[in-house]
């Protein structure tokens, strides 16, 4: 039976242990130290509210997450909260993958923003994740301008 919950202040070290897998697994080269990084990050997110880490536990070993962050901007006319989510840290153990979990995550990270009255959610999709998110509904835009340096 799988068990969804909230991650804490407590579940840290497995945050900062999911994420760095969930980067390998997009082929990221794991060439620096990023665990104090991860930790801070963490630690602020959790602690001030602007992140929702969800955790997805089989008799109490944790094989998937998914997190949304709240960012505020100034408001608008199609935003009057100003306020808008991104979803990150989605990862799915490769033996639990296929089952649903991710779509399940998705659903209730999305109830969370509709909850805190946000309109616009958007995300970086790796490959492996594009077709989950696509299937529940999100739309590709040409609005991403990125510089590398």
């Amino acid at each position: 039976m799988l068990k969804y919950r909230k991650a804490n202040i407590d579940d840290i070290d497995i945050l900062i242990d999911l994420r760095k897998k969930q980067l390998v697994d997009e082929g990221i080269e794991p060439n620096i130290d990023i665990d104090t990084e991860l930790y801070i990050f963490f630690k602020n997110k959790l602690i001030d509210g602007s992140l929702i880490q969800l955790l997805v536990e089989d008799n109490e070993e944790i094989n998937a997450c998914g997190a949304i962050i709240f960012y505020e901007f100034p408001p608008t006319y199609t935003n009057k909260s100003g306020i808008k989510a991104y979803i990150t840290n989605m990862y799915t153990k490769e033996n639990y993958r296929g089952q649903g979990i991710a779509t399940n995550l998705l659903t209730k990270l999305v109830d969370e923003a509709k909850n805190s009255g946000v309109s616009k959610i958007w995300l970086g999709a790796s490959k492996l994740g594009r077709p989950v998110y696509k299937k529940f509904g999100f739309k590709e835009t040409d609005e991403w301008l990125e510089l590398n340096f």
